[in-house]
């Protein structure tokens, strides 16, 4: 991860066969297109590779959520669980569809704690939302085992863990619905794109409808279509496509080169007395896009975390203090601060976050650090690495 340091043959014929045809958009031009529709044999390779039976893509992964949402006729007042560690833009399709986002902690999965979901569902709740952060998955069967007894919908944000895999099922085809981002930094990139997964035939098709302004899609006239509900626009461009289409043809490729890198910095930092390492949950396989670690507590995890830095050891996050993936920075979403006004309703309903009590959450990610497994990285880049992050925590715990 990420997949743009390794474009190459495959990406530049799957882009040059757009730029032949001269069609960028995904729907119509059919006379110009040469047979090729790039974005319509990505959904098919997607669907294939996750072993659902839909797949539909949109313009990012914060679409692919939203679109998510709307396809099951998520919308206003509606509350969903999340994570208090994910990025911004999980409250945020929460929000574009006048729903209420409600906060949980996490564990040391580093995903929903699902004690905290339970305590956390009321009337208004319709689903819940685990966010498979850095690679690695939430406790997807205790969280399908809630979401049963009270009738909810499991939507998966595997943004961050394509490839992973929860008892023998890829990471998204678990739930009622998956999402995943294809933007310039996942593991493999459209440059910029999402998708939507599931086996449900009405979320495929609203799905489908709902990101071309509504358009049902029917007959090979685009000015004769119908439009049985309101839509928006979350297309994602043929050109975005193109480059997708090769890159999941190389994902086994790019999950091996993970996983070996991965090994190597684990098994340096196994030998350091007072480090841990993320729960993985029975069942589950991560698709070693980061190596997260605990240290024993926050102020050694921020010390270790600055010396790393100083040290050349890049692409470690202390995300403790980030200002995109952990509540604490998320002030917008505290203050309830917006450009428009937010519906009434999802004003009133939103808790009171700045006296919320996450401590749970601050107690596993205060303490974690979390590295970006490259894969563009030699082996002796790797092993070279591995030293230096092996001297500066032996440093850190003295």
């Amino acid at each position: 991860m990420p997949g743009f340091e390794l474009f190459g043959d495959q990406e530049r014929a799957q882009v040059q066969d757009v730029m032949d045809s001269g069609v960028l958009m995904r729907y119509g031009f059919d006379g110009m297109r040469n047979g090729h529709w790039k974005a319509v044999e990505l959904e098919k390779a997607l669907a294939d590779r996750m072993q659902v039976k839909h797949a539909q893509l949109v313009s990012s992964g914060t679409s692919a959520l939203t679109v998510a949402l709307v396809s099951a006729g998520i919308g206003a007042g509606d509350e969903v669980i999340m994570p208090t560690f994910t990025f911004v833009a999980s409250f945020e399709s929460i929000l574009a569809i006048g729903a209420v986002p409600i906060l949980v902690d996490v564990d040391n999965t580093l995903t929903l704690d699902p004690d905290a979901v339970e305590k956390a569902i009321t009337t208004k709740t319709k689903v819940v939302m685990p966010v498979h952060m850095c690679g690695s998955m939430a406790d997807l069967k205790a969280l399908k085992s809630i979401c049963d007894a009270h009738d909810l919908l499991l939507l998966e944000d595997a943004c961050q863990a394509i490839g992973g895999t929860f008892e023998g099922k890829p990471l998204g085809s678990y739930g009622d619905l998956g999402c995943f981002s294809f933007d310039y930094v996942k593991t493999i990139t459209c440059g910029e794109g999402g998708g939507i997964i599931t086996d449900n035939d009405s979320y495929k098709a609203n799905a489908d409808h709902y990101s071309d302004h509504g358009h049902d899609h029917l007959g090979k006239d685009r000015g004769a279509e119908s439009h049985p509900f309101l839509g928006y626009n979350y297309r994602i461009s043929e050109l975005n496509a193109a480059v997708g289409l090769a890159q999941i043809a190389r994902l086994d490729e790019f999950l091996a080169i993970q996983k070996k890198n991965y090994s190597i910095l684990r098994e340096a930092l196994e030998a350091i007395e007072g480090i841990t390492f993320r729960r993985v949950p029975e069942g589950g396989v991560e698709s070693y896009a980061f190596l997260n670690f605990f240290l024993p507590d926050a102020e050694t995890a921020k010390r270790a975390h600055t010396v790393l830095g100083d040290s050349g050891v890049d692409a470690c996050f202390y995300w403790y203090d980030n200002n995109w993936h952990y509540y604490r920075k998320w002030e917008h979403l505290i203050h309830k601060t917006s450009l428009g006004k937010l519906p009434q309703e999802v004003y009133d309903r939103l808790p009171d976050y700045s006296k919320s009590d996450f401590s749970k959450s601050d107690h596993w990610v205060g303490r974690n650090i979390s590295c970006l497994i490259k894969l563009g990285w030699s082996e002796d880049e790797v092993r070279s690495r591995a030293a230096k992050m092996v001297e500066v925590f032996k440093t850190a715990f003295q």
